[in-house]
């Protein structure tokens, strides 16, 4: 039994996650990210940065090693880009696929153990920030899933807060709250805004898009909009959207879809005094969406004593670049071992076959056997 909020992905699913991460790293690649690998582990004083009132920070998994360090898994990867971003030559452009780890209660579709798909641009303008949101685009495109990108910008909602009499130091806790808005009901984030005089943003969050141009930090939003025509990306201005990492200085945005939960999520802030811009993607949620397959098209080799030749095959076939392994016993033992891991393509190599020099091929499918030379493999 797996601990809670940890779980084991089998076959099926694991190829199909591998499919889902391909793509991503493909298009963050044709983008000229540069892939980095982080520690899992660092100081928890590092971990915690200056974010500590954020909710996450709460939940951050702590331990310690044989000399008593205080340690703890990364919640995330964006705070390891202050050790990454020293003294590279702006802008600096790096990506990262995987785990992140945190203790919170597992609900829906959340998990304590998931993986992420960070993209960031470290002294990054206007322009990457419409250039991050084209790279959601293509993604989501790719993988088939239906989604609406909203944006916000933090600038302006804190010059509602400030209109609207919210306190300074109350702010990050009114945001945190607003933040939760799309995750629950509307009377209970109603209720914790009534703590910080705060609930009357409600109203303030109905109103039609016209009623913000009158915010000076609208004009942000208005020079997003349009970076972004000029990368053909369509955006939504929603006034409400937080985010609820206090370290969000401009932009920010998130990524909807038919789940509850956003599947990815963004903005700007700072890293070591630079501007930074950047996008992370929940791979565990994405899997859930995408009716996207792994494209293996495996085959399984049986062997009626015929092995020297069988293992002749399999390394042509794997040249080809076809998965394939071989199976050493009894036929029908071998199709049921087939249809247990559900291998689309058998091929049985006996007498008969090695002097016809063809090869026996089953559509596990359709039932249906021919006998195809090995040049007609590639065209499965």
């Amino acid at each position: 039994m797996s601990v809670k909020g940890f779980r084991d992905i089998e076959e099926k699913e694991a190829s199909k996650r591998i499919a889902i991460r391909k793509i991503i790293e493909n298009i963050f690649q044709l983008y000229n990210f540069q892939p980095v690998e982080t520690p899992i582990i660092e100081y928890e004083k590092f971990v915690k940065g200056k974010n500590t009132g954020d909710d996450v920070i709460s939940d951050v998994f702590k331990l310690k090693d044989k000399g008593k360090r205080k340690l703890a898994l990364r919640y995330e990867f964006t705070f390891q880009l202050q050790r990454l971003a020293k003294n590279k030559k702006l802008p600096y452009r790096r990506y990262q696929i995987g785990p992140v780890f945190r203790d919170e209660p597992v609900t829906g579709n959340r998990w304590r153990q998931f993986t992420q798909c960070d993209a960031d641009i470290i002294g990054s303008e206007v322009r990457d920030e419409a250039e991050i949101l084209k790279l959601i685009s293509e993604i989501f495109k790719k993988l088939k899933i239906k989604f609406t990108i909203n944006i916000n910008n933090r600038r302006l909602l804190n010059e509602i807060l400030d209109e609207q009499g919210i306190k300074n130091k109350d702010k990050q806790a009114v945001i945190r709250e607003i933040d939760k808005l799309d995750k629950l009901p509307l009377n209970e984030v109603k209720k914790n805004l009534k703590k910080y005089k705060a609930d009357s943003l409600i109203l303030v969050f109905k109103k039609p898009e016209s009623f913000f141009k009158k915010y000076e930090a609208y004009s942000e939003i208005l020079e997003l909009k349009k970076a972004c025509n000029k990368f053909g990306v369509e955006v939504k201005f929603q006034a409400s959207l937080a985010r609820g990492l206090s370290y969000y200085t401009g932009t920010v945005f998130e990524v909807k879809s038919s789940l509850k939960e956003t599947i990815a999520g963004g903005g700007s802030y700072l890293v070591n005094n630079q501007q930074a811009t950047g996008i992370a993607f929940g791979l565990d949620r994405i899997e859930l969406l995408t009716k996207i397959k792994d494209g293996k098209k495996s085959i399984l080799i049986i062997s009626i004593g015929q092995d020297k030749k069988a293992i002749v095959l399999a390394d042509k076939i794997r040249k080809k670049a076809i998965p394939v392994q071989i199976y050493y016993g009894k036929p029908s033992k071998g199709l049921e071992y087939a249809n247990s891991y559900k291998i689309p393509y058998v091929i049985f190599l006996g007498k008969q076959e090695i002097k016809k020099k063809k090869l026996k091929l089953k559509d596990m499918k359709s039932g249906k056997e021919k006998l195809i030379s090995e040049k007609q493999l590639k065209t499965l």
